[in-house]
């Protein structure tokens, strides 16, 4: 049996019209090709669709029931069409988006939103976590694009784990001191002021953002003496606030109020907070085009 859904469509034309004549001008064809079809589509049924008269012009049993079963299965298809182009647009799915902590207070949020406006049937979800952890993520397809800051993935890495980095977002590093700390006062400072300061940092196994950090200092002259390590960079703040030692953190924390804190700039060769996106070059997703267009629109 062949039957397609051109007959069906044909076929409700008529059905719905009760005229062959005006169901041919709705599908703006001729009569012929259409009475042709209407034919074709009963030999293959093997039953009469319409019952014919000089003077009437009626479904038969079997064209009512074939009615009902051709709209529903055509409003189907019609759905099943209008979804696999909103998919193929990135307007529906699942984005599932790996960020470190400290992102969040930079220009994430607002992407968000903006992704939410524009694409309202995708469901998205936050997977936070540090790049090491996003990295195996994005290896096993738990994650689609991830967030991290510099150091930037080396190009062996990216190749190892079929994957593409994008820089998306510049920032520096700045200095948090206490409130009451006499450096507290200065519109900016050298990295080589906090050289005696105890060091707050993030864990230095757990990511490589803080070890970056402390090798900037390296490089400015100074090796940095850790007083302690935390998993949070507020919990840096928090002991900053109460004056138990400094800690380098993205400029972007700063417009977060934290009790007892002060935010210094970098003046000379700041460290680079700067944001990168990654994500698999095995998986062309256009739920994930459609977000990356929004970090990085593309070329009128």
């Amino acid at each position: 049996m062949s039957i397609d859904l051109k007959q069906l469509k044909y076929f409700l034309a008529v059905a719905e019209e009760k005229s062959f004549s005006r169901a041919a001008e709705r599908l703006h064809i001729s009569q012929p090709p259409l009475s042709q079809q209407i034919m074709k589509l009963e030999a293959e049924l093997g039953v009469k669709l319409f019952a014919r008269t000089t003077r009437t012009f009626e479904l038969t049993v079997a064209g009512k029931a074939l009615m009902v079963e051709a709209a529903e299965l055509l409003a189907r298809m019609r759905m099943t069409i209008d979804t696999v182009r909103q998919i193929d647009r990135g307007e529906v799915g699942r984005l599932r988006v790996g960020i470190v902590g400290s992102a969040m207070w930079g220009p994430i949020p607002s992407l968000l939103e903006e992704f939410q406006t524009k694409f309202p049937n995708v469901t998205w979800t936050l997977h936070e976590s540090g790049p090491p952890v996003q990295y195996d993520a994005l290896r096993g397809r738990q994650i689609d694009v991830g967030f991290w800051r510099e150091p930037r993935l080396d190009d062996d890495e990216l190749r190892n784990g079929n994957l593409h980095q994008e820089l998306c977002f510049r920032e520096n590093v700045c200095v948090a001191v206490n409130e009451h700390h006499p450096l507290a006062k200065r519109p900016h400072i050298e990295l080589m002021d906090i050289a005696n300061e105890p060091m707050l940092t993030l864990a230095l196994d757990k990511s490589s953002f803080p070890r970056y950090l402390i090798q900037c200092c390296v490089d400015a002259g100074f090796q940095p003496t850790i007083f302690q390590e935390a998993s949070e960079p507020q919990t840096l703040l928090a002991m900053v606030g109460v004056g138990l030692g400094v800690t380098l953190v993205p400029e972007t924390t700063s417009r977060i109020g934290w009790p007892g804190v002060i935010f210094l700039p970098i003046k000379t060769n700041p460290p680079s907070a700067n944001l990168y996106v990654a994500y698999s070059t095995q998986d062309d997703a256009p739920v994930v085009r459609a977000f990356l267009n929004i970090i990085n629109p593309p070329a009128a």
